[in-house]
């Protein structure tokens, strides 16, 4: 058997997997491509690049919901490849989307030379959404398919999908019921593209960000119970922009009141463990409204203030593999 035959064997495999993976996740349960997804090889990447190829030219048109990214971006422009103005990026706009990820987003988007939409949203307007529970992130995905409906109705556009990975469903993320209620499409996942596969092929295109760190919303950096306001995010922005200068690249500026708890990545956070950048550290918080600031010593995690659901602790080993 040819090592061709082999990856296609395994990618048939994968997908049967996916298929029941998803069936699962329906009724609540976990569990698409846990086998294959560890592989992380670039032919089998490009084994299931061209399979999402075919579903996006089987769709005939679609609009993606684009942030700027990796997995939006390689879902809009491989979209933009294989349907050229058949289809549109929209990326939406409000206080909890970061002005730096915009002007990348718009700047990537320009780069590639896909039609892209930018629409405003109104999340921060919904109590809803402001008193910020576990459902904070349903209510503004909502927000967005709602309107790109409604924008897809007057442009033509049938078909909205979005870059959810076959990786998201390991993580508590409501807004894959949002899209599940709104029909949105999830190619990447349908597919079995993993994070890192994804990132491996974005780097194979030449795509400058295929190494980016993950930007999810503003409002995810804020404690769950404390209200969500536009002072709330310009701080949490204003914070995270003073690490930036200060040449940290993965971290995060969780917003606890006037308690500002800072996760840095740990391959990074040695450097942080100095009394000059310390103190570096502390000013530039305490210049943007915090009062006390503490240094998260497990390390910067993807989705940490979720750890605090169901009051389930993870020891910090677990927490040190997790990240974007």
């Amino acid at each position: 058997m040819s090592r061709k035959q082999a990856l296609e064997g395994e990618f048939r495999m994968g997908s049967n997997e996916l298929t029941a993976g998803i069936e699962m996740r329906q009724r609540g349960i976990i569990g698409p491509m846990a086998a294959i997804a560890q592989t992380g090889t670039l032919e089998l990447a490009e084994l299931k690049l061209h399979s999402l190829e075919d579903r996006l030219r089987a769709l005939g048109s679609v609009m993606v919901a684009y942030s700027g990214g990796v997995d939006s971006a390689f879902l809009a422009a491989t979209a933009y490849r294989v349907l050229g103005d058949r289809m549109l990026a929209v990326l939406a706009d409000s206080p909890s989307l970061a002005r730096r990820d915009m002007e990348q987003a718009r700047a990537f988007a320009e780069a590639q030379g896909m039609p892209l939409r930018v629409i405003e949203t109104s999340e921060l307007d919904k109590p809803e959404y402001q008193r910020n529970d576990a459902n904070r992130c349903f209510h503004c995905k909502t927000e967005l398919f709602e309107g790109m409906k409604a924008l897809g109705a007057e442009l033509g556009f049938a078909n909205i999908a979005y870059g959810m990975n076959s990786d998201d469903t390991r993580d508590f993320r409501p807004g894959q019921r949002a899209a599940q209620e709104h029909d949105v499409l999830a190619p990447l996942a349908e597919v079995g593209l993993t994070k890192l596969e994804i990132r491996t092929l974005a780097k194979a295109a030449g795509y400058t960000l295929w190494d980016r760190p993950a930007a999810p919303c503003l409002s995810s950096r804020v404690e769950y119970g404390r209200t969500v306001t536009r002072e709330v995010l310009e701080q949490v922005e204003r914070g995270e922009e003073s690490l930036r200068q200060l040449g940290f690249r993965e971290f995060r500026v969780r917003h606890h009141g006037e308690l500002a708890r800072v996760e840095i990545a740990r391959s990074e956070l040695q450097r942080a463990l100095t009394m000059e950048i310390l103190d570096a550290i502390t000013m530039a918080l305490r210049k943007v409204g915090f009062q006390y600031v503490t240094l998260d010593t497990a390390g910067f995690r993807s989705g940490a203030m979720n750890e605090v659901l169901g009051n389930v602790v993870l020891p910090v080993e677990i927490l040190s593999r997790r990240g974007a």
